[in-house]
């Protein structure tokens, strides 16, 4: 039995919720670290519900964080370890909240960072239906060499999710090469990515980043941008 998750949530504006955006946060900090972020978007997705789960196991490195997977650095597989045993408790929680507000994978983005990032790619794009959207803030794909054979989400149309990654080009935990790296993967696997380098930012999320990427949802979801 996959291991129950959970985490803080923001409902939308007003009325059922027609969106859900699930936010993974990164290694050693929780779900409280990244639900912030609904607020500065809920002007371009008034109808989406948010949810930031708590990855399921406490952090080696951090008394209070959580992690998605344990990270020595010293095991070259421990990411694909990692991403594969967390994803059955993320798609169980997934499966839950789309069946709380009556939605299916076609009305859901998945936003990580980090380690969240890690998780977003591997379990959106092997789901049984696409998701509208995968963002990755400051992340990487594990794996790439599975990509071809196990990223099998589609659309009805036939199409994998928009993909947009977003890293700091001076990020000192996962080197902005990273991003290239995951890009050129997912061309040579014919699966569409955007990506956008935030000058002069770490290993985190800027302004323009974060205004980046809510506009790169509110396009997956079909949605009408409000003027400015």
């Amino acid at each position: 039995m996959a291991t129950t998750i959970d985490g803080p949530r923001l409902p939308p504006r007003g009325g059922p919720a027609k969106q859900l955006v699930v936010f993974l946060h990164g290694y050693g900090a929780d779900g409280q670290d990244l639900i912030d972020i609904a607020q500065q978007w809920e002007p371009l997705l008034p109808q989406t519900a948010f949810v930031s789960p708590h990855a399921p196991d406490r952090c080696a490195m951090s008394a209070h964080g959580r992690q998605w997977f344990p990270l020595t650095m010293r095991d070259p597989d421990e990411r694909w370890r990692g991403v594969t045993g967390a994803q059955p408790a993320l798609d169980a929680f997934l499966d839950a909240e789309l069946a709380r507000h009556g939605l299916d994978d076609s009305r859901l983005a998945l936003v990580g960072f980090s380690q969240g990032t890690m998780m977003a790619l591997h379990t959106g794009l092997r789901r049984k239906g696409a998701p509208a959207a995968i963002l990755g803030y400051s992340g990487i794909l594990v794996g790439p060499e599975h990509l071809a054979a196990q990223a099998t989400a589609r659309s009805p149309k036939g199409a994998p999710p928009p993909i947009l990654l977003v890293h700091g080009d001076r990020d000192e935990v996962i080197p902005p090469d990273a991003l290239f790296m995951s890009a050129e993967a997912f061309g040579a696997a014919d699966i569409p990515c955007q990506w956008h380098v935030s000058a002069g930012i770490g290993h985190g999320i800027d302004g323009g980043g974060l205004m980046h990427g809510g506009l790169f949802l509110a396009h997956a979801f079909g949605l009408k941008i409000p003027p400015r």
